[in-house]
């Protein structure tokens, strides 16, 4: 049986997660689950999947837990803070983990996953913007194997040749992260004047959390998803394209020197990577539905636009300077974000907060996780005090 520990197993990919592992419950037993503010839901899946241990962030939300558990008679301990998130990463029992918990929260326990040599199901994709080196480096010292989450990752990793070492070698040119364009796909900056927390947080292809889905609509999520493929596969923010692909039927593709392209398809649902991730190098089934190509009739493609989505922009500019460009770009945009979904700020100066950020900022070297979180804690200052001179 695998040890599984999932992070953030409340959240959308958590529970796709449990559902997968759910199926599968010859082969994964559930170590530990972790959970932020969805304790009756971690109490269900407590109960439901009895792992070793729970983790939560706060006292209060433990002492919360603890007592639903005691009422449903669950054995489950309960631990608390970001050491015991550390500590089920990192057990010598476990096996796999499950990182997804989302934003810089996710960082400390990912670490910890790869630096304890687990196969680590990687759809915190801030871990890499923020610390790539770090993490690349923590999983090659302790042979941790790192497998991406994100649909769009995972469909290269899919489409590109086993056990290379450089894509060059294996013949790809180029590689080709699509992109759903969102819920505001063709709208100008003056149509997303006056849009609402709801309206951004409704995706058209995926159901996520609140924050990954404004990132989804200001495109900021495909340029934090350029950041993590540079660092996964070893390239350039040169060698990487985005293309719109409105159906989300197409997850990604990797061009060759020959001139084939390779392309991953399958429905929208994010079992498919899951359970991809989690059975490789073998194959299992997610619960997915077949994809129906004659009902899809048609696939639509076009070219991102930066000019009404100027966050993937300064994406693109923070992978081209590197340093702690991507840690600065990521801390301003969570908090922008969070201003936003508090009804503080429009949704269109979410990134002109990032940008007013990224242009006071000297940007240099993060040798070290405290360097990361110095960054961090900089940037993230920095952002507030400019949210309080524009907030509405």
């Amino acid at each position: 049986m695998n040890q599984i520990t999932v992070l953030g197993a409340t959240g959308s990919i958590g529970v796709s997660t449990l559902d997968v592992i759910e199926q599968h419950s010859h082969e994964y037993n559930i170590f530990a689950l972790t959970g932020n503010k969805k304790i009756p839901l971690l109490a269900e899946q407590c109960a439901k999947f009895n792992p070793k241990y729970a983790v939560v962030v706060d006292a209060e939300a433990a002492a919360d837990l603890v007592s639903l558990l005691t009422q449903n008679h669950v054995s489950t301990q309960v631990l608390v803070g970001t050491d015991a998130l550390a500590s089920v990463s990192s057990h010598e029992d476990v096996d796999i983990v499950m990182a997804a918990i989302v934003g810089s929260a996710g960082l400390i326990p990912t670490l910890a996953a790869a630096s304890a040599g687990k196969k680590v199901l990687l759809a915190n994709k801030e871990s890499l913007v923020m610390a790539g080196n770090l993490l690349m480096q923590a999983a090659d010292k302790s042979g941790a194997t790192l497998l991406p989450i994100d649909s769009e990752h995972n469909a290269i990793f899919q489409c590109l040749p086993r056990d290379i070492k450089s894509l060059s070698k294996g013949g790809v040119s180029k590689l080709l992260l699509s992109a759903s364009g969102g819920p505001f796909r063709g709208w100008s900056l003056g149509d997303m004047g006056e849009v609402t927390q709801e309206q951004a947080c409704a995706h058209p292809n995926w159901s996520m959390g609140q924050k990954i889905s404004v990132d989804s609509a200001t495109l900021m999520n495909k340029g934090l998803e350029l950041i993590e493929a540079c660092w996964l596969f070893d390239v350039t923010c040169d060698q990487v394209d985005i293309v719109v692909h409105p159906q989300s039927i197409i997850h990604s593709l990797v061009q060759y020197v020959d001139g084939s392209v390779l392309a991953q398809m399958g429905n929208p649902d994010m079992r498919t990577p899951i359970a991809h991730a989690l059975a490789w190098p073998n194959r299992i089934t997610s619960g997915v539905s077949d994809l129906n190509l004659a009902e899809i009739a048609r696939l639509d493609f076009e070219e991102p636009d930066l000019v009404n989505f100027p966050s993937l922009g300064l994406a693109y500019e923070a992978a081209r300077v590197g340093l702690d460009a991507p840690v600065v770009l990521n801390a301003s945009n969570e908090i922008a974000v969070q201003a936003f979904l508090d009804g503080r700020i429009g949704f269109t100066q979410i990134a002109e907060v990032v940008a007013d950020t990224m242009a006071h900022a000297i940007f240099k070297e993060p040798d070290s996780l405290s360097g990361v979180q110095e960054s961090d804690k900089e940037a993230r200052a920095r952002s507030a005090e400019i949210i309080l001179r524009v907030q509405r």
